[in-house]
């Protein structure tokens, strides 16, 4: 969540600049003024209890040296009772207002950055940069297959016994489909690795409360599976969410030589695709389970966007690795999801298709989730206002299927798949793989 101060001007907080964010998200900045009431009337309740609270101490203090001096103290002992159960009821109502702000602050985004595209089309999203091996525009490909053609006949995937066996978009990796899958998330580790990266392999399931602190409300429905069970745990939709909670409540206490902090996260990752029925339905590029490798990195606040031109450069490093075509897309402020102040997207050619298709999403999230984990750095000094919490960054560089469905477009040939060069050694040295068999006439 965003700072609470920022909505309190005599704290030196700017509520004009969250409202004038939550219209570049297209939300009614109504909610604003509402927390501001909601906060002044937290603030009216606490006043009271620690009035409360002080005198109760006087009458203890008075209670004490009446019996003291063996006077009768009944009244003050009557007056302490009702003093007393105000408290009770004072309690109550604070840690009620309390949740209840707190409730609400969740639900407002991030402060978008100055430089996002403001729209509420995705059609408006900003092409930064484009990249094509050949220096050339990519070409459309009616003559090619497609992405899950080129699987098929490469013997790679059943779908139609996956769908038996799991449901709609389940699908069961063959041979081939394996090799090339497995390339590419032991590739993607040891090119983070390469860049000081530690590799970390996230639980796949996380407790609801943690989930909580990471996912936004609306993923709980359209995205996030519920593992049934005597506690309530969700299967993760990227391994950013475990990671984020990684060092949850931790302090960073000297930032210059702890931070930053770069993870290569690994993870299977589950997702409803709740919203996206009829869309991309063949093959492994919208499926329900699907492995990826994150980029994680947590950083001094005044870093943060050197980092996210750090992220993005990884992403962009790799797909040229592999000589794929793509563009980089600025997301317009109506499409960022509520973590992140501003998201690029990495955008690969798909040749048959004759589409540019994401492969990637980066985001810099700011505070917004360490406030919501406590994760802090720094050493609060006399006469700072506020804590200092760590920024935190996210970046795809693989998620294995979709980037295979990218590869087979790309590297099909009239008798089978040329392997990319960066994959051959994880291969176990094959640069070329046959097809098996023909399409099926269904």
């Amino acid at each position: 969540m965003i700072d609470i101060n920022l909505f309190q001007v005599e704290k030196g907080g700017n509520p004009e600049l969250i409202r004038e964010s939550q219209r570049r998200r297209g939300v009614d900045p109504e909610s604003v003024d509402k927390i501001i009431t909601m906060y002044k009337e937290w603030t009216a309740v606490r006043f009271h209890l620690d009035e409360n609270n002080k005198a109760i101490n006087a009458i203890q203090k008075k209670i004490g040296a009446l019996m003291k001096a063996k006077q009768d103290a009944s009244e003050l002992l009557a007056e302490k009772a009702e003093l007393s159960a105000e408290k009770v009821r004072l309690n109550a109502e604070e840690k009620q207002r309390d949740a209840e702000l707190k409730l609400a602050v969740s639900k407002i985004g991030n402060i978008v950055h100055d430089s996002v595209p403001v729209s509420m089309n995705e059609d408006d999203n900003l092409i930064v940069r484009t990249y094509s091996p050949t220096g050339e525009a990519p070409a459309v490909r009616d003559d090619f297959l497609n992405h899950h053609e080129v699987l098929y006949r490469l013997g790679g995937y059943d779908q139609e016994r996956g769908a038996k066996v799991a449901g709609h978009r389940g699908y069961f990796l063959i041979d081939s489909g394996v090799d090339l899958n497995l390339a590419l998330i032991m590739y993607g580790l040891n090119f983070l690795s390469g860049r000081g990266f530690k590799k970390l392999q996230t639980p796949f399931f996380m407790n609801k409360d943690i989930m909580g602190k990471t996912a936004q409300l609306s993923d709980f429905d359209d995205q996030l599976y519920k593992v049934v069970g005597d506690d309530d745990k969700y299967l993760i939709a990227t391994s950013e969410q475990p990671i984020s909670a990684f060092h949850s409540g931790e302090w960073f206490e000297n930032p210059s030589k702890q931070l930053p902090i770069r993870y290569a996260g690994y993870s299977t990752c589950f997702r409803k695709e709740a919203g996206a029925h009829g869309k991309d339905t063949w093959g492994l590029f919208r499926i329900h389970q699907f492995e990826k490798i994150e980029q994680f990195v947590l950083t001094e606040p005044e870093h943060s966007w050197e980092i996210f031109d750090e992220l993005i450069k990884n992403s962009e490093d790799f797909i040229q690795s592999l000589k794929i075509p793509y563009r980089v897309v600025s997301i317009v402020s109506g499409a960022l999801n509520d973590a992140a102040a501003k998201k690029y997207d990495l955008e690969a050619w798909f040749p048959r298709q004759g589409e540019y298709k994401e492969l990637v999403s980066c985001s810099n999230c700011t505070d917004y989730q360490s406030r919501n984990m406590e994760i802090r750095c720094g050493t609060k000094k006399m006469g700072d206002r506020e804590k200092k919490y760590v920024h935190c960054l996210n970046s795809t560089l693989c998620a294995t299927e979709r980037a295979l469905c990218c590869i087979l477009e790309n590297y099909q040939t009239p008798e089978g798949l040329r392997v990319p060069e960066p994959l051959i050694p994880y291969m176990g040295g094959r640069d070329f793989i046959p097809y098996e068999r023909e399409l099926s006439k269904n």
